[in-house]
């Protein structure tokens, strides 16, 4: 999938640093190249990789992309209905069978298991479909050299020329606007440094190599933090009352605790503590669909920072492993677009930091929403209503 939320930062936080820069962004667009050149050329980038680099050019079509994020705008079950097709859960299901030796590899050396790369697979390219079309040189260049967020994809630059400058990618390789490559829609950075040859041919192809992608992805998902044969989400029911406040993704509490609050599997039988923790992710609200989320959830985030599609992602593969489709219960309606924006505003005005005022219901916002709801006497579960906007 080629979409991102307005925060990559997630994605990047990898990326290994470069050099002191001359000039981080902006001006004279050959002065400015030559010194990512010089910059190159000290990590030992050599001509071919340089000769790239003097070819790429600016892209506005990645600079609009980069300005257009409004399928985040989509509420949690909007957007999962939508991702996660029929299509999807058919063809991953044929895909584990297919590979189902590649994947047992992935999980005895990563620990990742099939389902949890497969919903990635699925989401990022529809299992390599739709791999993205943007020249992926040109796309990094042009958003680093421009000054909204240069930080974000200047330190994919040198990575992407040394694998240009090794051979193990074309100078005129293609992917997502924001500098994804492959099937999994891998960084350069990581593809440098996580890339694993799986089908054993002497290179990592992540663009056609099935057994390459699956492998490297799993060695992807290892390195953000994920715990072997731990779960990551587990959907849940919520009592009508409970201690709201105590909710949210980051506030990891016992299962016994969230037993004794009422809360329950889908089905009513009670929770089964396994001595691990988990937060309350309320995506929609207390009368929205609720699910435990572990520690393997936060690996979610750190692919995207994006709630609504980590959740997704997370409940793709679930679903996946053999859970049911969720319970979308009844949530309280929601605010539109303009009335985010407006929200967003309000919550500037009282001192909250919620980044761009934008409309999409992201991390900081709903930070800022459980606090007012809390200082209104409110239900804290996060999700912004009519209610709360009026009175704000």
């Amino acid at each position: 999938m080629r979409l991102r939320s307005q925060a990559l930062a997630a994605l990047f936080l990898c990326a290994t640093a470069l050099p002191a820069m001359a000039q981080e962004c902006g001006g004279d667009f050959e002065t400015w190249k030559q010194g990512v050149a010089a910059e190159a050329k000290a990590a030992g980038v050599g001509a071919v990789g340089l000769d790239a680099l003097e070819d790429a050019r600016i892209d506005d079509r990645a600079l609009a992309r980069d300005r257009a994020q409004g399928v985040f705008t989509q509420t949690f079950i909007q957007f999962s209905n939508r991702m996660i097709s029929a299509y999807r859960l058919k063809q991953g299901a044929a895909n584990m069978k297919k590979y189902a030796d590649i994947f047992a590899r992935a999980d005895q050396q990563f620990g990742v298991q099939a389902p949890v790369i497969t919903a990635f697979w699925a989401l990022e390219t529809d299992f390599g479909a739709v791999q993205g079309d943007f020249h992926t040189l040109s796309a990094l260049v042009t958003l680093s050299h421009d000054c909204r967020r240069p930080q974000l994809f200047r330190q994919q630059l040198v990575p992407l020329l040394e694998l240009i400058d090794r051979g193990v990618l074309p100078a005129d390789v293609t992917g997502a606007w924001a500098g994804e490559i492959g099937q999994t829609q891998i960084l350069p950075s990581d593809y440098l440094a996580r890339g694993v040859d799986g089908d054993g041919d002497g290179k990592i192809d992540l663009r056609n190599s099935a057994p390459d992608v699956i492998m490297t992805t799993g060695n992807k998902v290892l390195s953000r933090g994920w715990k072997r044969d731990e779960p990551w989400i587990q959907e849940v029911r919520v009592p009508d009352e409970m201690p709201w406040d105590q909710t949210g993704r980051t506030n990891k509490l016992p299962l016994t605790q969230w037993a004794q609050w009422g809360v329950t599997n889908p089905d009513g039988s009670p929770l089964i503590d396994k001595g691990l923790k988990a937060g309350l992710a309320l995506p929609m609200g207390r009368k929205g669909p609720a699910f435990l989320t572990y520690e393997n959830f936060d690996v979610y985030l750190e692919w995207n920072q994006s709630f609504t599609y980590a959740l997704t992602a997370a409940n793709l593969a679930a679903r996946l492993a053999g859970a049911p489709p969720l319970d979308p219960r009844d949530p309280e309606p929601g605010l539109d677009n303009e009335q985010m924006k407006a929200l967003q505003t309000k919550l500037e005005a009282r001192g909250y930091d919620v980044g761009t005022v934008d409309g999409i219901l992201g991390t900081n916002t709903r930070e800022a929403i459980r606090k007012e709801q809390m200082r209104l006497g409110l239900p804290v579960d996060g999700w912004p209503t009519p209610e709360l906007l009026m009175k704000l």
